[in-house]
């Protein structure tokens, strides 16, 4: 299986709104073509970065349809489909029709039901069997309370043959290096942590599913590509160039931080859909005096 459309930089992408809260496919379609056009390797449509949590049924597959139309098949594309009910996604995988125009499935550990690291397992093959898609894992511990440890992951790794890569965002760097120690040689380690990336690289990640990359795609992107290229000396300035401001996205929540930047860059609205909320004033001034150091 060819996993290494999958190297380098992903990024999940923002769903933008308009004041009145609908979804504004217009600006998602010029940033669609803003990412592609700055050199990101691949979308990730529809996670939580997206709010996806806040979309109908029905305007996610207009974004999918708008995202895969405004694409064009330069880029690969990556949906989420995720949940803490595996029949459920189950069947939303069987009733989706559109597998000809994405490439893989990312799918975040069931959250809030606390499984065990069997449910886990099995979670994932069943999801696996049914997607018809390579599938991605996505650990993120510190949003559904459960982590997939390494044995686990090296187990899915071994047994589960459509299972191609897991999304890392635990934060856990011991955890980290025991999955790509003893990973298969072509299972993907990626990272789900903006700030961590370029140690990660130098581990031996594969690359990234960004945040950041949504607001400085090229920047985000061309530091990844000199990573795993060992142009370490440009990549490790590029990383503290960047590392201020990406931590500064997520202190007043995800993704707030990248939508305000997105807003200052004239890309979108700064608008979110509850429980999300924009961020504050100050926040926000903080955040452009920043950029503004920054570039």
């Amino acid at each position: 299986m060819n996993n290494k459309k999958f190297a380098g930089t992903g990024v999940a992408i923002i769903t933008p709104f308009n004041t009145d809260k609908s979804v504004d496919y217009k600006s998602l379609e010029q940033l669609v073509n803003f990412q592609i056009d700055n050199g990101v390797d691949y979308l990730v449509v529809l996670g939580t970065t997206g709010e996806a949590a806040t979309l109908t049924k029905f305007e996610k597959t207009k974004v999918i349809e708008l995202v895969c139309k405004t694409n064009a098949k330069r880029v690969p594309i990556v949906i989420g489909f995720g949940g803490n009910n595996t029949s459920q996604i189950i069947e939303q995988i069987n009733e989706f029709d559109k597998f000809s125009e994405i490439d893989a499935i990312l799918s975040v550990a069931p959250y809030y039901n606390k499984p065990s690291q069997e449910g886990i397992f099995q979670h994932y093959k069943l999801i696996a069997e049914a997607s018809p898609v390579p599938l991605m894992i996505y650990n993120v511990p510190g949003r559904t309370s459960v982590n997939i440890n390494a044995d686990t992951v090296i187990r899915i790794a071994n047994k589960i043959e459509n299972v191609i890569a897991i999304k890392e965002a635990s934060g856990d760097m011991q955890q980290i290096m025991q999955i790509i120690k003893n990973k298969p040689k072509d299972f993907m380690l990626i990272s789900g942590d903006d700030a961590l990336t370029f140690p990660m690289i130098q581990l031996g990640a594969s690359g990234v599913i960004s945040v950041i990359g949504n607001a400085f795609p090229k920047e985000f992107s061309q530091m990844v590509r000199n990573a795993l290229s060992g142009n370490n000396k440009e990549a490790l300035a590029s990383h503290y160039q960047m590392y201020d401001i990406i931590q500064n996205i997520f202190t007043e929540g995800n993704p707030a931080g990248v939508k305000a930047i997105l807003h200052q860059k004239s890309l979108i609205k700064n608008e979110l859909r509850l429980p999300l909320t924009p961020v504050s004033k100050l926040h926000y001034k903080n955040m452009k005096m920043m950029i503004a150091k920054m570039l």
